[in-house]
């Protein structure tokens, strides 16, 4: 039975479980990384590398709307049954890639420098991070190509391609972490290398993996969709969105750690590991609004409104359910799972006093996720940047009047950005599906 003959819930799903997959093998990267380390004579290389890591976390995330931005326009084209806009999207997104990527390895020294200050690492880690990052940032025309393969892919209903290229570039990374540092004897720069050549060996298998789809795809590559710039138009609208609404949620965690931060280290300590059960919530959610993003944008380019209605539905049920299992899970073994990922019994104790946010947040975060997904679908991306910038315009206020109650004023004002996100997005979407999407549809 082929995805289309499928009811919405079993689309979702089959698009969503190797997303799943696929983001569950990013924290064994980083357990792999710190193990290899950790194990050196000196603490200092395990510092260098995590610094360096946490900078390219931010810098690479920055860029994310390439994945995005790509996923949406391909759906929709792939819904007109337009094989060259297909074809031409990937050419597009693919130059963008390297073009930026280009632009970072030449902006490479200000850039790291810039990273590591405000990052404020001591200074011998800061030196290795540097080492570090001067060698990883060889690597951005890949990663950034292979955000736009993966968005491509995934317009096209291809969720598959995602889970195979995360499982090879973590297993080529996780072999020459061990060979370059354990045998050959290097320290963080054998990390580093090790993530360029993964990286370029995924965008070699991705790239193996385009051909063979647009060799099933008529149409061909046009000059003048490629190589004027006026043609980037839509690609430029829905990326710049999409990078100011990714610029607004890196300011709002990043003030979250720095306000943590400032309360001592045993705070900062405990709102990590909290922040640990959202990364492990949003695998979850991610797949569901990924599979959202693709079957919605497809619907809207075919202009089938009621499969796009169908397919929302589908996502939000299976995202409340993920949500609900969440809370419950955080809610019965929320202290057990804090034991797991410290065991000082101070940072144990922190966290459990604030354990009660984690419980109510999937509940609360569930509906970005998902309308990030449908309006992704939709590229309605200067709605996901206004619910961004109305959740910080609630969230700092929020922050500054309820400083009196320390990490819990904190918390209840991250809480509150998240709230306003989610309403600000579903707000959105019933006024869509009343004027535009159901006007559409009569």
């Amino acid at each position: 039975m082929s995805l289309s003959e499928r009811n919405p819930a079993q689309r979702i799903w089959l698009l969503a479980w190797p997303i799943i997959l696929s983001n569950i093998t990013v924290p064994l990267l980083g357990l792999v990384d710190t193990a290899v380390v950790g194990h050196l004579s000196d603490s200092r290389y395990l510092a260098g590398v995590t610094l360096g890591a946490t900078l390219f976390s931010f810098l690479y995330w920055g860029f994310g709307f390439l994945r995005m931005g790509t996923t949406g326009l391909t759906s929709q084209a792939a819904g007109r049954e337009s094989n060259s806009d297909v074809r031409n999207l990937l050419g597009q997104a693919l130059i963008m890639a390297v073009v930026i990527g280009a632009a970072l390895i030449l902006l490479s020294r200000p850039l790291i420098g810039l990273g590591l200050w405000l990052l404020d690492g001591s200074e011998v880690a800061t030196e290795l991070a540097a080492e570090y990052a001067s060698i990883r940032i060889l690597s951005a025309p890949a990663v950034l190509a292979n955000y736009a393969i993966l968005g491509w892919f995934l317009g096209q209903q291809n969720s598959r391609v995602t889970l195979a290229i995360m499982v090879l570039t973590n297993s080529v990374n996780i072999l020459l972490d061990v060979l370059f540092v354990v045998v050959l004897g290097m320290t963080s720069d054998g990390v580093a290398w090790a993530t360029v050549i993964a990286d370029y060996t995924a965008l070699l298998a991705g790239l193996w993996l385009v051909c063979r789809q647009l060799g099933r795809l008529e149409g061909r590559f046009l000059g003048e969709r490629l190589l004027r710039l006026g043609a980037y138009r839509e690609l430029f609208q829905v990326n710049a969105q999409l990078f100011l609404r990714t610029l607004g949620l890196l300011f709002a965690l990043a003030f979250f750690t720095a306000q943590g931060a400032s309360q001592g280290d045993t705070v900062l300590a405990a709102n990590a590991v909290l922040l640990q059960f959202i990364m492990l919530v949003s695998y979850g959610l991610d797949g569901f609004a990924h599979a959202a993003e693709a079957l919605t944008g497809r619907a809207i380019g075919a202009r089938q409104w009621q499969a796009f209605a169908d397919s929302v539905r589908a996502a939000a049920r299976l995202s409340l359910v993920t949500a609900g299992a969440a809370a419950l899970a955080f809610a019965v073994g929320g202290e057990a799972l804090i034991a797991l990922l410290t065991g000082l019994p101070e940072v144990r104790a922190t966290a459990g006093t604030y354990l009660p946010w984690m419980v109510a947040l999937p509940l609360i975060a569930v509906w970005s996720y998902l309308f990030d997904g449908v309006f992704i679908g939709a590229t309605a991306t200067r709605e996901m940047r206004n619910s961004v910038f109305a959740g910080l315009a609630v969230y700092l206020p929020a922050w500054w009047l309820l400083q009196p109650l320390g990490n819990h004023g904190l918390w209840l004002s991250f809480v509150l950005f998240t709230l306003v996100r989610s309403a600000t997005l579903s707000a959105y979407y019933l006024h869509y599906r009343r004027t535009r999407w159901s006007a559409a549809q009569r």
